[in-house]
């Protein structure tokens, strides 16, 4: 139950410490936490494709289970939102595309919630593992989407065209 709050944390605590290190991509708890979600939605996404084998990791068909009966072409959307998590673990590792990655995630983590809420309401179990209950899967989620947000804001630098349209000299 608590493998992908884990898979944010242990990260996100890693690049802090290499940003206490000196390395400079990873001097705020803000750019660690940023990153440390990259590296779940690699892994979340990931297992939008691994094929059914009774491993660690969930499979395709236990993400399929989790649709709701009301989306159709189940597989296809399982497969799609794991393109779109991996492109958006891409897209918050890069300064320029940080901002839009965090938006889309955040929009993301609020269209796969239906998902969320069905598989914990029928019960559907994830990688063998009991299905999550509600009450720990809403709140791990709006911990995810709130790190994707704190992404969204950017990191306050200005384009050079920005300063320009804010009234500051180049010279």
């Amino acid at each position: 139950m608590f493998e992908s709050l884990v898979l944010l944390a242990v990260p996100t605590l890693v690049f802090r410490l290499l940003g206490a290190m000196g390395v400079r991509r990873f001097a705020s708890w803000r750019a660690a936490a940023v990153h440390g979600l990259a590296v779940l939605f690699v892994a979340s996404g990931a297992a939008h494709f691994v094929p059914d084998g009774g491993g660690v990791m969930p499979s395709h068909d236990d993400l399929a289970a989790m649709v709701p009966p009301f989306v159709p072409l189940p597989h296809l959307v399982v497969y799609g939102s794991g393109v779109l998590e991996l492109l958006g673990a891409a897209g918050l590792v890069r300064t320029a595309t940080r901002p839009v990655a965090g938006v889309c995630l955040a929009a993301l983590l609020v269209l796969m919630l239906p998902a969320s809420v069905y598989a914990a309401v029928e019960d559907i179990p994830l990688g063998g593992d009991p299905a999550t209950p509600l009450w720990f899967r809403i709140p791990e989620q709006a911990v995810y989407f709130g790190v994707a947000r704190v992404a969204a804001k950017g990191d306050g630098a200005r384009l050079p065209d920005d300063r320009a349209r804010a009234g500051v000299s180049r010279g």
